[in-house]
C-alpha cells in the first residue's frame, strides 16, 4: 500500500486550495483538527477498520459525530474521503494542511522548554530572536521542565536548540566518553 503521505498529499493540498480561495484557512484548519481527533479515536478506528462496516456506514458515522462543525465544503470533503476509502489518512491530511498554511502565511510554532518560569519580555524577546533567525513568525508555547537544571530547548518543526543543562552535560559527558 501507498505511504499514506503520499495517499495525504494531493486531498490536503485540494482542501488548502479551495480554503485559501474562500478566505477560510482557520475555519479548514479547525474542522481538519476535528475530523483527524474524530478518526483518531480507538472506537472510530474500530469501525473505519472493520469489514463489517461499508463506506457508507463509515462516512455516515463520521458525518454524525462532526455534524455541527462542518460546513457544507467540509461535509463534501468527508464525503469525498470516505468515497475514496481515506478517512483513515485525516490526521495526516490535517499535518499537511497545516504545513502549507504555515508556508503561505509565513508562520512557525516553536515550542519552548524551560527550566524555570519566563516573564513576558523573556518570551517576547525569544520571538523576536527566532523570527530574525527563521525568517518567519514565530508563535510559542512554553513548558517548564525542572528536571533541565536550567537553560532552554527550543524545538521548532526540525529545529531543535538545546541550551538546557541537562543537555550540556550530557555532551560533556559523551565527550569524556569518546
Amino acid at each position: 500500500m501507498a505511504d499514506l503521505t503520499t495517499l495525504a498529499r494531493p486531498y490536503a493540498k485540494a482542501a488548502f486550495e479551495h480554503a485559501l480561495e474562500a478566505k477560510q484557512l482557520a475555519e479548514w484548519s479547525d474542522m481538519l483538527a476535528l475530523a483527524a481527533l474524530v478518526v483518531s479515536d480507538e472506537l472510530m478506528q474500530q469501525l473505519l477498520t472493520s469489514p463489517h462496516f461499508t463506506i457508507e456506514d463509515q462516512k455516515d458515522a463520521m458525518l454524525k459525530v462532526c455534524q455541527d462543525k462542518l460546513d457544507s465544503h467540509g461535509t463534501n470533503f468527508i464525503k469525498l474521503l470516505a468515497k475514496n476509502n481515506r478517512l483513515l489518512a485525516l490526521p495526516e491530511i490535517e499535518v499537511l494542511f497545516n504545513y502549507l498554511r504555515s508556508e503561505f502565511e509565513k508562520t512557525i510554532e516553536a515550542q519552548i522548554t524551560s527550566a524555570i518560569e519566563l516573564n513576558e519580555q523573556q518570551i517576547t524577546q525569544l520571538k523576536e530572536k527566532l523570527a530574525a533567525r527563521l525568517g518567519r513568525q514565530v508563535d510559542v508555547s512554553v513548558d517548564i521542565d525542572s528536571d533541565l537544571l536550567g537553560g532552554l530547548i527550543i524545538k521548532a518543526e526540525d529545529l531543535v536548540i538545546d541550551g538546557s543543562v541537562r543537555g550540556k552535560l550530557a555532551k560533556l559527558s559523551d565527550t569524556l566518553n569518546v
